[in-house]
């Protein structure tokens, strides 16, 4: 079950007939209750998704800052890293 929450905030929209129409039929399909669940429920999962694509483009961003770092940076390779080369050229085929 749903935990209540607090709701003392109020949102006014105002939209075509149409949309209502869709919007209403929709709820219908949904088995939503309330027609206002139906639009919170519906505008929280947009909400999300659209955070959630915002994040990740953040986390790809700052991933590839980190990796073109790694790779271009003025970093000196550690010995593991030294050795860890010298055993792939011993082992990579000639092409």
């Amino acid at each position: 079950m749903e935990t209540q929450l607090k709701k003392d905030e109020r949102i006014e929209i105002r939209i075509s007939d149409q949309d209502k129409r869709i919007f209403k039929k929709a709820q219908k399909l949904s088995g939503d209750k309330t027609f206002s669940g139906f639009i919170i429920r519906a505008i929280r999962i947009h909400a999300e998704h659209i955070i959630a694509k915002e994040e990740l483009i953040l986390a790809s961003k700052r991933d590839r800052e980190i990796f073109f770092d790694a790779v271009f940076g003025d970093h000196v390779p550690n010995n593991q890293l030294i050795a860890a080369a010298k055993r792939y050229r011993s082992t990579a085929v000639s092409g």
